[in-house]
């Protein structure tokens, strides 16, 4: 026994995250680290550090399903390498198969739903103890919306942040089971994430990303005079040197006043994430998605009209149930008319509990070769806009610069994490991430773009539509 002194104190529990799926679940993840440092649990610098490692889940399609398993399995064998005391997995997995996942996963030491993030804090003291708790689900889906403890608690690692407005939706698309999951539409008032934002600004982010499934439908559930344009129109009074950026909407939901205010927003970056999913009438109405034929039609060209120099994000769903060769020409002739600026797609998963499940669906060899022909077209497009923008000169945000001086950097027609970046040489030894600086295209790599410093970089002020001039 040691004599003398004073007992050394123990070390304390610390958490590594492992966040899967979209960017709303990173801001899930953050809002748990929140509710553990006020509960004074320390986050490990990597989750190889950790203590107890967190899996926060995505189950929206198959593939996120299987990769959410194979962290778990990872998760789990580290645990019995010693490497960690425990495993918690939290999220949309546990929410959706709660009854399966301790048979599925007997390693896994606690379960934790969507709505009991706050209890994050309990259950890895419990764990860190050596007990068992289980899966721990309120309800068969969620109903609470949360606001982080610690807004300026990031998992993005730069400059930028995502702003969750709202959960869950109120779309009933045949093929998506997130409604199941995540519960009602569900918006978080005004007076929170204008405080969020605040705080985040004052921090130093500089570009804040709204999220939410159905950011335009923001508020139709506050009353009538909550709306996704007063909010902007709060955010974008706010003082400092900041972008926004509205992700995910319906295109249904694009109103006039919103494509004014892009016009005239100080903050506001003149983009659009409207995922159509597809562009036949037959096809949009399988999928539950009749209010979107008319806003589909043509709607590139009107959004274009209506707010020159806009960026449009969209995604298409391939091989959905019924769809034929002829539904799919419609789709490519429809994107090579539109010219999205950026472009995803995913294989239609057959999801239980949805209207879709169970139909017949063209075969998996199809539907591949479908999403690559569509993807090849949409590599083309964007050769062709890149090749259109050299020359041009527009604000960089600077992300991080790597050991050869080449900064990674993001346009305002960039979104985090999906549109790609810009790769920037020449920026003064000065700057720093975070710093907008204005740049020249020179070309392109892939759906990345390359830039240098034009000759007035740093000197820059704001003007319209997240631009600098």
């Amino acid at each position: 026994m040691r004599q003398g002194g004073k007992r050394p104190e123990a070390r304390p529990v610390t958490v590594g995250f492992i966040s899967l799926g979209c960017a709303k679940n990173r801001v899930d993840a953050q809002v748990m680290a929140g509710f553990l440092k006020a509960g004074l649990i320390a986050l490990a610098p990597s989750p190889e550090e950790a203590d107890i490692l967190l899996v926060n889940t995505c189950s929206f399609i198959a593939a996120a399903r299987e990769e959410a398993a194979e962290a778990i399995l990872r998760a789990c064998a580290h645990k019995r390498a010693g490497g960690c005391r425990a495993v918690v997995v939290a999220g949309c997995l546990v929410q959706r198969y709660r009854t399966r996942l301790e048979q599925t996963f007997p390693e896994v030491d606690a379960f934790l739903g969507i709505d009991e993030l706050e209890r994050v804090g309990e259950v890895v003291t419990r764990v860190a103890r050596g007990e068992r708790c289980g899966v721990l689900v309120s309800g068969r889906v969620a109903k609470k919306v949360y606001s982080p403890p610690y807004p300026t608690l990031l998992f993005t690692g730069g400059p930028f942040a995502y702003l969750k407005i709202a959960d869950g939706c109120d779309h009933r698309c045949a093929y998506c089971a997130i409604p199941a999951i995540r519960g009602r539409f569900r918006s978080r008032t005004p007076d929170e994430i204008v405080r969020e934002a605040e705080a985040m600004v004052r921090a130093g982010v500089r570009e804040l990303n709204l999220v939410s499934q159905d950011s335009l439908l923001y508020g139709a559930d506050l009353g009538k005079r909550t709306h996704i344009v007063g909010l902007l129109r709060r955010l974008d009074a706010l003082e400092g040197d900041f972008w926004l950026r509205l992700l995910y909407g319906y295109p249904a939901g694009v109103t006039e006043a919103v494509l004014e205010l892009l016009n005239t927003a100080r903050h506001l970056c003149r983009y659009l994430d409207v995922p159509i999913q597809h562009s036949h009438p037959d096809l949009l109405r399988a999928m539950n998605r009749a209010p979107a034929v008319a806003a589909t039609e043509g709607l590139a060209a009107r959004l274009r009209q209506a707010v020159p120099g806009i960026v449009l994000r969209t995604t298409c769903l391939v091989g959905f149930p019924g769809e034929t060769e002829a539904h799919f020409e419609h789709l490519l002739a429809t994107v090579a008319e539109s010219r999205f600026d950026h472009l995803g797609v995913f294989a239609y998963s057959p999801e239980e509990g949805t209207a879709a499940f169970g139909l017949p669906a063209p075969a998996p060899e199809v539907v591949e070769s479908r999403c690559q022909r569509l993807m090849a077209l949409q590599k083309r497009l964007a050769r062709e806009r890149a090749a259109a923008l050299k020359g041009q000169v527009d604000t960089a945000l600077l992300i991080r610069r790597d050991a050869d001086g080449v900064w990674s950097a993001r346009l305002p027609r960039q979104a985090p994490e999906v549109d790609g970046e810009t790769r920037v040489r020449g920026v003064p030894e000065t700057a720093r991430a975070g710093d907008f600086v204005r740049v020249e295209v020179t070309g392109a790599r892939g759906f990345d773009l390359t830039a240098r410093a034009a000759a007035e970089a740093g000197t820059a002020t704001r003007r319209k539509g997240g631009r600098r001039t």
